[in-house]
């Protein structure tokens, strides 16, 4: 049998195929098909050639969420809230990104005032009931959403993460009298207390989950119709998966999940490497993704805020997310100038539909993947494996808007379009790296996506890491990186508890009850453990009067109190360079993360048969490396490249799904395992 992963992005659509029998991998990349994203996965199923009675597993993850909330393409919405909190949304935080800025505004709810009700209830922070709900409140609330067409509700009592009893019950009462409206409970999604957090979480799952849940019914029944027998599951942004069933009833949990799974795969691609600390990039058609990996483990927060900027707050999702920054920058990023007549690149991408001039399917505005092929990175005959050619001449075309408005020539426009998308690029990776503290030099540069190997070797330069690594199949790395990852949830319990009044039992306590959640959900899962769950548990701690807290890793075995905080002061020293010995320590948030052990693909050594550096030669191109001048560059097929292979730029090296060019003064080794490391000469 075999494992299939499929991955859907804003140009192309990806898939990996794991034989568990013999070994083999199977890839395919299609156009993403953005007027029904399930054909695109379908097309990749025909185009890999894989027999779908012979798939044992099928892991999906893509764009759907994400791009509902960020073109506000979702659900018309309510908000169901404890009398006297209605604003809530409209109230939000009262910080600002940046403090000096006076024109800062807030960002505007996703349910307008009018469609936000409030019922007669009360619960304190304890989970004491102060006032019972009032069920007969929810019929004019009910009228309303009828009159006004709601298409999903969102349920946000206060203090619902101590006692959810009045959330549920409000819940089933609405489902019963609207059965064709979607409902989200926020304790359905965390029991992590801040009320507009919360809020907005719940709102922004309400109103995303009829369209995903249209989505994965059409989803299912194309590959149920093209063969496919398999339990279905859907990769989350916390990096595990989870089933479609409960995909469909918490969308919000898949808001990053192929670029979770992209930074799965770099964690594993480190430690086959050697190096517990990486530096993941991943380029694609309309975005880049970066995150760091410490320790050989991605960090996962619930801290996570959508469309965040340096002025903007962004909008709450209190979810477990693997920290990630995201930027417009990619492929098909536009070229364009501001108001000033400064050069710009992104966040606006011709995507797939038209895509960039190039690909000669109506798009006409200058892109990146414009600008590689103007400067000879790019071969117009071998891109995407040869699916279609992409032609210079509409290229040079959209680029001359670019060159008149710089007064230069077309190929230095293009010269000039690279230059500023990966100046865009540096600022991401700085912020990931360098703004938290961490030293480039001590780290791995791992780079994926279509784009990721024609912006690494720069990148990397600039930011003076250890060495650059291009894994396998780095144009499908999302996809590949489903195929390593292992189902996982995660449960979370805020519950406030000084230190002096908490005994090592009533912690064993609490983590036994998220324990028995976390075994109840895998024994209902079709992805449930062949070898059992994977515990790990950690607690949210803070010093008394601060608002912020530190996790903390938690050994429950031999643990006492006395040693948690221990734990605590020298985590908090790590993290702020001090430590208050005499102030009183709060425990806030239990944590548990559940993971079910099952089979992952082997990356097997290279084998030399048939590969030489011979073999492997392609002939030369003329490439432009912008301040670094035009230089012939050697062209490889990366399929043939034996192992141990060491070149030195310039080089460029071609396979189907991605092109890595190594810049003069840097040089090429290939490992044993196929990786190609760039480092400096």
């Amino acid at each position: 049998m075999g494992r299939l992963a499929s991955d859907i992005g804003g140009t192309f659509t990806d898939l990996v195929h794991f034989d568990e029998a013999t070994g083999a991998l199977a890839v395919a990349k299609a156009l993403t098909t953005p007027r029904d994203l399930t054909q695109g996965v379908i097309d990749t199923i025909r185009l890999a050639r894989i027999d779908p009675a012979q798939v044992g597993f099928f892991v999906h993850g893509g764009t759907t969420v994400i791009n509902a909330i960020t073109e506000r393409k979702g659900a018309k919405t309510a908000l169901i809230t404890t009398a006297g909190f209605r604003d809530v949304l409209e109230i939000a935080r009262g910080n600002r990104p940046d403090l000096y800025n006076l024109r800062f505004e807030k960002e505007r709810p996703f349910v307008p005032r009018k469609h936000r009700f409030e019922v007669s209830e009360r619960i304190d922070a304890q989970g004491r009931v102060l006032e019972p709900l009032r069920l007969e409140d929810l019929a004019a609330v009910i009228e309303r959403c009828r009159a006004e067409g709601i298409e999903a509700i969102a349920i946000q009592f206060l203090h619902s993460y101590a006692a959810p009893e009045h959330e549920a019950a409000c819940a089933a009462y609405l489902r019963d009298k609207l059965p064709d409206v979607a409902v989200t409970a926020s304790h359905e999604i965390t029991r992590e207390w801040r009320e507009y957090e919360r809020a907005n979480t719940a709102v922004l799952n309400a109103y995303v989950q009829p369209i995903v849940q249209r989505y994965f019914v059409r989803l299912e029944a194309a590959l149920s119709e093209a063969g496919l027998r398999c339990p279905f599951s859907a990769m989350q942004s916390n990096g595990g998966t989870t089933s479609f069933e409960w995909a469909k009833a918490q969308p919000i949990t898949l808001l990053e999940s192929g670029p979770a799974a992209g930074v799965n795969g770099a964690a594993l691609v480190g430690e086959l490497c050697g190096e517990p600390n990486v530096i993941y990039l991943d380029i694609g058609g309309t975005t880049a993704k970066c995150s760091t990996i410490e320790g050989g483990q991605p960090k996962v927060t619930t801290d996570y805020r959508l469309e965040r900027s340096r002025e903007r707050f962004g909008y709450p999702v209190r979810v477990p997310v693997v920290d990630i920054v995201e930027i417009g920058a990619g492929g098909g990023s536009i070229a364009w100038f501001d108001a000033s007549g400064a050069l710009r690149v992104g966040p606006v991408s011709a995507g797939a539909e038209p895509g960039p001039a190039c690909y000669g399917r109506g798009g006409e505005q200058p892109t990146v993947t414009d600008a590689k092929l103007i400067a000879g990175v790019l071969n117009p005959g071998y891109f995407a494996d040869g699916q279609f050619d992409i032609d210079l001449t509409r290229a040079r075309r959209a680029m001359q808007t670019i060159a008149d408005g710089l007064k230069i020539g077309i190929e230095a426009a293009a010269v000039a379009v690279i230059r500023v998308v990966d100046a865009n690029m540096i600022n991401a990776l700085k912020l990931v790296s360098i703004q938290r503290g961490h030293d480039p030099r001590e780290f791995l540069f791992i780079v994926g996506g279509g784009g990721g190997g024609m912006h690494a070797a720069p990148l990397g330069r600039e930011l003076g890491v250890k060495e650059i690594v291009i894994p396998l199949y780095p144009g499908l790395f999302s996809a590949w990186g489903m195929l390593v990852t292992e189902p996982r949830r995660d449960f979370v319990r805020t519950a406030l508890h000084r230190a002096e009044e908490l005994t090592i039992e009533q912690i064993r306590i609490l983590f036994n009850d998220l324990e028995g959640q976390a075994e109840s959900y895998f024994r209902g899962s079709d992805l449930g453990p062949s070898d059992g769950l994977g515990l790990d548990c950690r607690i949210d701690m803070r010093y008394l009067g601060q608002e912020h807290s530190v996790t903390v890793p938690v050994a429950l075995e031999g643990a006492s109190v006395a040693a948690i905080l221990r734990d605590f002061h020298a985590a908090h020293e790590r993290t702020y360079t001090f430590r208050l010995a005499d102030t009183p320590v709060e425990f806030v948030t239990f944590r548990l993360t559940a993971t079910a052990r099952v089979p992952r693909p082997e990356l097997k050594p290279l084998s030399a048969d048939g590969r030489s550096a011979e073999a492997a030669a392609k002939g030369t191109r003329t490439v432009d490396f912008g301040e670094e001048g035009r230089h012939e560059a050697r062209v490889l097929e990366r399929a043939l490249l034996p192992p141990d292979y060491l070149g030195e730029g310039p080089l460029i090296v071609e396979e189907p799904s991605s092109t890595t060019l190594v810049h003069p003064g840097q040089r090429l080794r290939v490992d044993a395992l196929g990786f190609l490391r760039i480092s400096e000469a």
